[in-house]
């Protein structure tokens, strides 16, 4: 009987193709037809250090990588040894059979000959080829998938390298032959053909800025946010729109400032340590009320930290990092299909309400690649900003019932303006008086008002209204893993809810009032030390929630949340 839902790991040293192998399969099962949700765990260093690649695929949504695996390929015994523990009654495990591994009882376990087939090919890079052709035969993953992306990959590589790689791909298939199958660990022969595309998280908030309408992006390279760069790079120029490189981070949020300034609709992306020297800038956007978005893929930190690896840890300094008195707008997503949706939501909201917006995304999710429906354009809203009709004189700073004043691009007859880092009257003339400034600070803050019942809802997993004995509060791509948890423990008969909110600032805060009244105990799991929206909820609302940290380089899985509430219980 096949399962519905199989979790391969591929693991081996950063340069043998780790990452390749479990692209390829993950592709291969996309094209069958099959949801399929990845992560990936790679060294700093360019070649060697432990390399992890994680695919999940079934027929179900599937909203994180899992708990362990079922099925376990090692390139090397490095790969086995840290990877052992988790070699669980059941799972199978393929291996090279250069090295001989204490198989534990219950694991199937599949020796074959990578690295001695590849060398009698004279192809030594292409023992992950051969393991592909194993797990393609063992695991009934579409061997003609494989080959045609195979094909695809290697193609512009020349007819020599391409036959190669297919060579060494019937290797192992063939080699593999030779086993016993394993029934239930079998994917089925085909899965139901969707409207989908496969994306990382990185490529979709790409997607999502070109949908949007960006006109200009600029960047400076930095783990692991790059690959939003080279999307751009290769896209924008098609629908008219510039892209460049930074020679650092200041330089791109302020040629996205004046960009924006300039009418057009500006995006950057960075991490961490570029956040941090953006911060000038972005306090400089919110005092001349220009649009900007700043997409913060997170890593390891602070400082180089764990540059490669998986954490939740810029929130604070995504709210707070700023000089004086400002605010931002501060939205996360969960999942590659919210990569798409909110970096179009970051551009609307930033032209609506000028101001800058930073998006809050990760290293799991940047690298996670997932199957998502294609985006239906009819239904997506694109927003303008406020502009100036031309009517009367035109006052930039204009105090408007909404606090929110219309702009005009430079150039515009009859508008010119000043803008500048200075406290300003309503025409943009500095001024310094108590009672001005006073009054301009609240209309900079009070536009901002109405964003939290004017952006969509925190869901709720769950009756609104039922009672349960924990509610669990997380953010980001910290969700999929809580959705999962929650599903399971709900078998267990035990009452539990969730609330995902995707605006994190301004705070929603009746939502979360809300969402507490049902609840005995209150939950926040995030991947940060200091379990910052725990603290950002002890500050802004009367909640005293509970906070569940992890701060490894890894995410959660689901049996760690669901283990974690029946400590409470």
């Amino acid at each position: 009987m096949s399962k519905h839902d199989l979790i391969f790991r591929i693991a081996g040293d950063g340069g043998e193709g780790v990452i390749s192998c479990g692209d390829l399969i993950a592709a291969a099962c996309a094209r069958s037809g099959f949801g399929i949700f990845t992560f990936k765990t790679f060294p700093a260093e360019v070649r060697g250090g432990y390399a992890m690649y994680q695919m999940r695929s079934g027929s179900e949504a599937l909203h994180n990588q899992g708990d362990g695996f079922d099925i376990f390929c090692a390139l090397n015994s490095e790969a086995y040894e840290i990877n052992k523990t988790n070699l669980l009654p059941d799972t199978a495990f393929v291996y090279d059979d250069t090295f001989s591994p204490d198989v534990p009882e219950g694991v199937s376990a599949f020796p074959i000959p990578m690295t001695q087939l590849s060398r009698q090919l004279g192809f030594k890079k292409a023992k992950n080829m051969v393991a592909l052709g194993a797990l393609s035969r063992l695991f009934n993953v579409a061997a003609n998938h494989l080959k045609e992306l195979l094909v695809d990959r290697f193609e512009s590589k020349g007819e020599k390298v391409v036959e190669a790689n297919l060579e060494a791909f019937d290797q192992g298939y063939g080699y593999a032959a030779t086993f016993e199958l394993r029934q239930d660990l079998q994917l089925p022969a085909a899965g139901k053909a969707t409207d989908v595309i496969m994306l990382s998280g990185n490529e979709a908030i790409g997607l999502g800025a070109l949908i949007a309408g960006l006109d200009f992006y600029s960047a400076y390279p930095i783990t692991p946010a790059t690959e939003v760069a080279k999307y751009l790079a290769l896209h924008l120029p098609k629908r008219g729109g510039t892209m460049i490189q930074a020679e650092d981070e200041i330089a791109s949020i302020s040629q996205v400032v004046g960009a924006s300034f300039g009418g057009k609709k500006a995006m950057t992306a960075t991490s961490g340590p570029g956040l941090s020297l953006m911060s000038e800038m972005l306090g400089f956007a919110f005092m001349s009320e220009t649009p900007a978005v700043v997409v913060d893929v997170q890593r390891g930190g602070p400082s180089t930290g764990l540059p490669t690896k998986h954490e939740q840890s810029d929130l604070l300094a995504a709210v707070y990092g700023s000089h004086g008195d400002a605010v931002r707008i501060v939205l996360s997503v969960e999942n590659v299909a919210d990569c798409i949706h909110m970096t179009v939501d970051a551009l609307n909201l930033a032209q609506t309400y000028q101001s800058p917006v930073i998006l809050l995304s990760d290293s799991s999710l940047a690298f996670s690649t997932q199957t998502v429906p294609v985006p239906d354009l009819d239904a997506i809203e694109v927003v303008e900003r406020k502009r100036w009709t031309g009517e009367g004189e035109y006052q930039r700073y204009e105090m408007s019932t909404d606090c929110i004043s219309p702009m005009a691009d430079p150039g515009t007859p009859c508008a010119m303006h000043i803008a500048t880092g200075l406290e300003h009257k309503q025409d943009g003339r500095a001024a310094f008086t108590p009672d001005n400034h006073q009054e301009m600070s609240a209309k900079r803050f009070d536009k901002l008002k109405s964003l939290p019942s004017y952006y969509k809802a925190a869901e709720v997993d769950g009756d609104a209204g039922t009672e349960v004995d924990i509610g669990v509060i997380a953010w980001g791509s910290t969700i999929g893993v809580v959705r999962e948890a929650i599903a399971r423990l709900r078998v267990e008969g035990i009452r539990v809810k969730g609330l995902y909110p995707k605006l994190i600032w301004p705070m929603q805060v009746e939502q979360y009032e809300a969402f507490a009244e049902g609840c005995e105990q209150i939950l926040v799991a995030e991947v940060n030390q200091q379990g910052q929206l725990a603290h950002l909820i002890r500050a802004e609302t009367s909640l005293h929630p509970i906070s569940y940290t992890l701060c490894g380089g890894l995410p959660f899985s689901p049996d760690m949340i669901a283990s974690r509430v029946r400590e409470l219980l």
